[in-house]
Order: structure tokens, then C-alpha cells, then sequence
């Protein structure tokens, strides 16, 4: 996959919905179209070359349902996903879901810079049925880990289930029954041997 910066394509689109937790201008661009790196984002929102409601904007603008956003994006030459026989942890799978135990030092789908070796090219060898709503370089992709960042990953197989994990990632708990529970290095005493940082 590259970036032809000679070519570009305009783009003019209304957000289709309001989100639970705002989301940034870049974020949410970045999100729309995960073959361009955020920091590009960044750079063509402050160079006008984004416009929302036909203004300039800023990159922590938060989206509003609604808007209107045109954008000229530089064109990506697109291929096919590779499956690479990279060893999964697959802690459980049926014919609707996967969940993987993701190591650190793994990146999740391709993106610039990281066109093979990622998890998404390990799912293409470990099965063929992987939800298509991703994407073609998010094939049943619903959620992300960083790079460094260890942890339980849901895979979807079938459109149907990327539809329903996707609005239990979205509602964060509020309606629909979702918990993401999170383990750190605490470097140093806390004044109390348990509690909340919120």
C-alpha cells in the first residue's frame, strides 16, 4: 500500500450519527480511513485542506452528527492482504467470534509502515471467514490493541456479529453489557490499596 501525494480524491460526506464519547476531528478521520496515518490528518486539517461545515478547522474539533466534512485525500494504491502463518493464542472461537490473547511488539492491522507481520495477515492464514465490514486491511477487525499493549482481542467472522460487538464497544457500558477490565504497573506507593482513577 502507498500514498500517491501527486493524486488526490475529494471527498464530501455528512457524519452519519452522534457518537457516545466525542471524538476528535483527526481521530475520527483517522477511523473513516485507516489507510492514512493520523499525524497526515493533523496536517491537512491545519493546511485547510479539510473543511467542516466549510470552515477551517482545528484537529480536536469534536465531531457533531451532521456535519458536513469535504476533504482532498491523497490516493492509495491498494493490494490484496497476505496470510502469513503467524502462531495465534486463541483462547476461544466458534463460527460468529474469535478471541485472541495478543502479544506485545504485534501490530494489529496493516498501516503505513507495517504492511505484513500483523495480526490481521495471521487471521487470512488461520481462517477464511473473517467479517468484510473492516475493510480489506481490517478483515474481522472490531477493536485494537497498540502495538506494545498485550491483551484479549474479539474477532468477528460474520458481518452480523461485527455489527452487534461494534455497538457494545460503542455504548462503553452504558445500556449494553460490556466490561474491558485493564492491568498496569504502578511504579511507586498509592496513598490507598484500592480504588478508582477515573
Amino acid at each position: 500500500m502507498t500514498e500517491d501525494t501527486s493524486r488526490t480524491e475529494k471527498i464530501h460526506f455528512a457524519v452519519p450519527r452522534k457518537y457516545p464519547e466525542p471524538k476528535r476531528l483527526d481521530r475520527y478521520l483517522c477511523g473513516r480511513y485507516p489507510h492514512h496515518s493520523r499525524a497526515l490528518f493533523q496536517k491537512l486539517i491545519r493546511t485547510a485542506v479539510v473543511l467542516v461545515n466549510g470552515r477551517r478547522s482545528k484537529p480536536a474539533y469534536l465531531v457533531q452528527q451532521g456535519d458536513l466534512i469535504d476533504i482532498e485525500l491523497p490516493v492509495v494504491e491498494t493490494g490484496v492482504i497476505r496470510p502469513e502463518p503467524i502462531p495465534l493464542d486463541v483462547i476461544f472461537e466458534d463460527e460468529n467470534i474469535l478471541v485472541l490473547n495478543k502479544p506485545a511488539g504485534i501490530v494489529v492491522h496493516p498501516a503505513r509502515g507495517h504492511m505484513t507481520g500483523t495480526i490481521a495477515n495471521a487471521l487470512r492464514y488461520h481462517t477464511r471467514e473473517l467479517s468484510t465490514m473492516g475493510g480489506l486491511y481490517k478483515p474481522g477487525i472490531v477493536h485494537r490493541l497498540d502495538k506494545d499493549t498485550t491483551g484479549l482481542m474479539v474477532v468477528a467472522k460474520t458481518d452480523a456479529a461485527h455489527k452487534g460487538l461494534s455497538r457494545l464497544f460503542e455504548d462503553h457500558g452504558r445500556k449494553l453489557h460490556l466490561v474491558r477490565d485493564y492491568m498496569a504497573f504502578v511504579w511507586g506507593a498509592p496513598d490507598r490499596a484500592r480504588g478508582v482513577i477515573d
